[in-house]
């Protein structure tokens, strides 16, 4: 019988002797639960994804001598434990997202990565070189194959594995979340079982990185792709499972999060992540009264904890009092530091100063803008003071459209719902309410206004959002057609405002800080367009 320990892991990019340490926590642990092997996730060494610092010569050497030193540790600590470790590798002028196990204090083989992503987030094409052999080890008289991430998504490698002998398969993973994304891994993976008749072991990344959260969720299916280990989502764990035989025997199977969980814990996770990591010493929030201000502030105060969270309101004469009794009542609840600053006296004073400049012209959209302006100086100045990293409250849905403040409510360091449709943002803080009330029942309830000037809605200048998120999921997550998009029962001039809208505000998402991504397609990495384009949809 062979016992296998799956490790996932929380490791932080750049970090190597942070990430070499938990590697070797993991294996000091699995060792003392009788397991002959530990499986780590892609690139545990040095955390997913390492971007740019892989063009450098350099971190592979770093890379290099962290593995060697690793090695050494294991020897040391788990005399009887191989572990096999994802990690970037130089060989022969040529580099490789690979794995290696280390034994007896040495690299006793080494995979290299055969399937290279060039989409979504990923673009491997351009750090790694692809590796065309496959890797089969030999431990405890079991011969297993040896995949990572991208391999198990196409055929090919995993066959390779088979053919040079494998019976089971290990895979390597940094997958990061989006929503329903472990239904898909199940069925691609049931897809390879299903080509080479091999049980597989799949080990995922868990935590924060950027604008990714990585959600764990390892798993384990026998060869007839039933599910028989399931770990935890969004955090660290450690787990065995044993092949006796010829077939893996069920294990703890943690039951799936639902979806409106499994997202609020991914955000939760990357805010924590986002701030620990990059070391902050806590979290400042503008508040208004609405629905987005209040699930941020929630959220950051999950992650972090309330000693960490500042909130402030900075009304205006077009805010309401409700606006303030609703701010009042939702920071008493999460126990959190409260301000309020009167952003009256700057306005009055930008007036006075722009009275000759904008002599014998309407006030508009500059006016409004000017109070977003004035509240992003406030808490870019608290943010300077204190340290404290400034955390943007605008969803998806504005982002999509431009309904946003640039330098303004766009203004600050990390956008927690950057990648959530404000009619996600409801359900949300449902959820939440579900598990503790904390938000007023008053801000889910009230019309959503920017409160810029008096009686203002947002849909006086947007489509209702369940229409409006609609429009954009449709063209943006999916590409689809305006033309498609109208013939699915949408009003042509509400395709037509969204689209252009859209198209419109890409300079302003350019210059929108980094947010979490949560579903296929967010504001981030996996959105190139141009910002300058005279390209048009046709009709």
């Amino acid at each position: 019988m062979l016992r296998i320990a799956l490790a996932q892991l929380n490791c932080t990019v750049g970090d190597l002797a942070g990430n070499a340490r938990l590697i070797l926590a993991a294996a000091r642990q699995a060792h003392a639960r009788g397991a002959q092997l530990l499986l780590t996730p892609e690139l545990a060494l040095c955390g997913y994804p390492p971007e740019d610092l892989l063009l450098r010569p350099d971190f592979y050497r770093a890379c290099a001598a962290e593995m060697e030193a690793l090695a050494r540790a294991l020897a040391a600590d788990c005399p009887d434990l191989a572990v096999l470790v994802g990690h970037p590798e130089e060989h022969q002028g040529k580099r490789y997202n690979a794995a290696s196990l280390l034994r007896e204090g040495a690299i006793v083989a080494t995979y290299r990565k055969h399937r290279l992503p060039n989409y979504e987030v990923f673009d491997e094409e351009r750090y790694f070189d692809a590796g065309v052999h496959p890797c089969v080890l030999e431990i405890e008289g079991v011969s297993l194959g040896v995949n990572i991430c991208a391999d198990v998504w196409e055929s090919g490698a995993a066959d390779a594995a088979r053919e040079a002998g494998a019976e089971l398969l290990l895979a390597l993973n940094a997958s990061p979340y989006h929503q329903n994304k472990q239904a898909q891994r199940y069925e691609v993976l049931q897809g390879r079982i299903k080509d080479t008749g091999m049980a597989v072991i799949y080990a995922n990344l868990v935590g924060g990185q950027d604008e990714l959260v990585f959600d764990g969720a390892s798993f384990a299916l026998d060869a007839s792709g039933r599910l028989v280990l399931q770990l935890p989502q969004f955090e660290s764990a450690l787990a065995l499972i044993d092949y006796d035989q010829g077939r893996l025997l069920a294990s703890t199977i943690v039951p799936e999060l639902s979806l409106e969980a499994a997202t609020y814990a991914a955000l939760k996770l990357g805010v924590a992540d986002y701030v620990g990591k990059n070391g902050f010493p806590g979290a400042v929030i503008g508040l208004s009264g609405g629905v987005d201000s209040a699930l941020t502030l929630v959220i950051a105060v999950d992650a972090l904890g309330a000693d960490r969270v500042r909130a402030v309101m900075m009304p205006s004469p077009y805010t309401a009092q409700m606006s303030l009794d609703d701010s009042r009542q939702l920071v008493r609840a999460l126990g959190v530091r409260y301000d309020e600053i009167a952003i009256a006296p700057a306005m009055a004073s930008f007036e006075t100063l722009l009275a000759a400049e904008f002599a014998g012209r309407a006030a508009d959209a500059t006016e409004e803008n000017l109070q977003a302006r004035i509240r992003g100086m406030i808490l870019m100045a608290i943010s300077n003071k204190s340290g404290a990293i400034v955390l943007t409250t605008g969803n998806k849905s504005e982002m999509a459209v431009g309904y946003a403040t640039l330098y303004g409510d766009m203004a600050g360091g990390f956008a927690v719902i950057k990648d959530i449709y404000k009619t996600l943002v409801y359900r949300l803080c449902r959820y939440r309410n579900g598990v503790a009330p904390v938000i007023p029942e008053n801000i889910l309830t009230r019309a959503p206004s920017a409160e810029l000037k008096p009686g203002q809605t947002d849909q006086d200048t947007l489509p209702p959002y369940a229409v409006l998120d609609a429009i954009i999921e449709a063209y943006m997550e999916r590409d689809e057609s305006p033309r498609q998009i109208v013939a699915q029962g949408y009003a042509e001039p509400d395709v037509r405002r969204v689209v252009g809208m859209l198209a419109k505000s890409e300079y302003k998402r350019r210059q929108s800080p980094v947010g979490i991504r949560i579903t296929r397609r967010g504001f981030g990495k996996d959105w190139r367009y141009p910002i300058t384009s005279r390209y048009r949809d046709e009709w």
